[in-house]
């Protein structure tokens, strides 16, 4: 039960929010050339994160556009952790973005929506 409303808030929380993609797939990070970003990457207008900025997002290849999970992140360089909502991953895309937030200073741990 207390699953079912912690999703429910997720979802309106993206339902009230205009949807920014600022990163397309395969764009460059914009200081660490180095670094591609392999699904849709942006944020919802009008929230607020941890790190006091729109809430993160990435958004996969489901064409539901269900929000299906939420990685919660560390990063030591950045000193700072997040949640990142994935909007309409698949299980392999999943698996991508773990592999992306997963580095030396860095770690994911993956919130995986269960119900249908």
């Amino acid at each position: 039960m207390m699953d079912e409303i912690f999703w429910d808030k997720l979802d309106n929380l993206i339902a009230r929010a205009e949807l920014e993609i600022d990163r397309p797939r395969g764009s460059v990070h914009p200081r660490y050339p180095e670094v591609i970003y392999p699904l849709d990457y942006g944020h919802l207008l009008g929230t607020k994160g941890s790190d006091g900025d729109p809430v993160d997002i990435w958004v996969g290849s489901d064409p539901e556009q269900r929000l299906t999970g939420v990685l919660c992140t560390v990063d030591l360089h950045k000193k700072d952790v997040e949640l990142k909502l994935l909007l309409g991953c698949t299980a392999e895309e999943i698996q991508i973005l773990r592999r992306f937030h997963d580095g030396h200073q860095a770690a994911a741990l993956l919130v995986e929506r269960s119900d249908p």
